[in-house]
């Protein structure tokens, strides 16, 4: 079985799958903050004793407590379950979750004002993630399919387009292209954080 999960936006998201890829259960709750509280309780009732093989986790870009609450979680399961573990890209399980193939922008609030952005065509990336603003996001972008939080102010800095807001759903994992769930399970940040090391006096 395969277990995947992602909390690096204001959802606390997993599914299990069967090793052919089917979905057999899967959470998507939205809770803000608070996913360190929230994941481990949610996969004990999602998996109910079951001990998948496979793990994958989503590395971001997102929220940087999300992502490391995640990964902590990932790694721990990892070791207790004697389990492969991968990362997956947070912003292609949004694009996944698109109905068609069609080429769209993925746009997640950054913190800032800023935007992180990708853009896919058919589930893989057309091109490199970046950490914008809405402005520069606006310019970098030509899909009129913008998704993700950060959508609507992508869409208003360019004045044209479609913006669907959208959070990662874990139930979307294999649908990824591979190359985007065999990532390592570590975290993209995309920006520096916002805390620094307090310099000497």
């Amino acid at each position: 079985m395969i277990l995947a999960f992602d909390t690096s936006s204001a959802a606390c998201t997993a599914a299990l799958f069967d090793d052919a890829g089917v979905c057999l259960a899967h959470r998507d709750e939205i809770i803000g903050r608070g996913h360190s509280e929230r994941l481990v309780p949610m996969l004990d009732e999602m998996l109910e004793g079951r001990m998948p093989k496979t793990i994958l986790v989503g590395v971001g870009p997102g929220s940087f407590t999300g992502i490391r609450v995640a990964i902590a979680a990932a790694y721990g399961l990892a070791i207790g379950w004697g389990a492969e573990l991968s990362g997956m890209s947070s912003l292609a399980l949004i694009a996944a979750g698109t109905p068609a193939n069609d080429p769209v922008a993925v746009a997640v609030s950054g913190g800032h004002g800023e935007l992180f952005v990708q853009s896919f065509d058919g589930g893989e990336p057309t091109g490199d993630l970046a950490n914008l603003s809405p402005a520069g996001a606006a310019a970098a972008t030509s899909a009129n399919v913008v998704i993700g939080t950060g959508a609507g102010a992508l869409v208003a800095a360019r004045g044209w387009g479609e913006a669907r807001d959208a959070l990662p759903s874990a139930a979307n994992a294999m649908v990824l292209e591979s190359d985007q769930r065999s990532l390592p399970a570590k975290p993209i940040y995309a920006r520096a954080p916002d805390a620094r090391p307090r310099e000497a006096a």
